[in-house]
């Protein structure tokens, strides 16, 4: 089935078209879903809020762009959402990012390590640092962006960045010091 048929399936609010783009999508929404939140259960009911919104505004998908791309802007827009209301940010500091020179690790460590040890890491980060890491890093906004969708100045969000680096890379190096003594 092309996803083009599946979209105006969408479209038309056929159930069987929902049901293959849920079941073809739903794992990789879930983890953008807990990449945000670490809650599994607030990360099952942001996955739920974002289908919603999906197949509610599935007509507007002008098919400029990977429909992926679009869904998963949706998933990670109803994350920040989540995120806002529950005020993440409420104790992000502006600070100039030279307070916190960060360390180049070895790189040749990083084998001892899994994508889920990484993941585990990422998700160990305060909400905050998870959040603008997240934006930044694995989904590519800006800080201009980013402080546009969490209303916060730009110079929060680089700083919250580089203080996400910094503590990833002491959590990442802690993790393979440990999986290194371990073997």
């Amino acid at each position: 089935m092309e996803e083009r048929q599946l979209i105006e399936g969408c479209v038309r609010g056929e159930s069987w078209a929902q049901k293959t783009i849920y079941e073809l999508h739903a794992p990789a929404m879930m983890s953008v879903c807990q990449r945000y939140v670490c809650n599994r259960e607030t990360a099952r009911d942001l996955l739920h809020d974002g289908f919603v919104k999906l197949f509610t505004r599935i007509h507007t998908y002008s098919g400029a762009g990977s429909f992926n791309g679009w869904m998963r802007r949706i998933f990670v827009t109803t994350a920040l959402e989540h995120l806002r209301r529950n005020d993440v940010l409420r104790n992000s500091v502006d600070i100039g990012e030279s307070d916190y020179p960060a360390a180049e690790p070895d790189v040749s460590l990083f084998e001892h390590l899994s994508s889920n040890d990484l993941l585990a890491c990422i998700a160990s980060l305060p909400d905050g640092y998870r959040t603008i890491f997240n934006m930044h890093a694995i989904e590519g906004y800006s800080h201009v962006e980013i402080a546009r969708e969490l209303d916060i100045s730009e110079s929060t969000s680089r700083s919250q960045y580089a203080r996400a680096r910094q503590l990833l890379q002491k959590t990442v190096m802690d993790k393979v010091e440990k999986l290194a003594v371990g073997s």
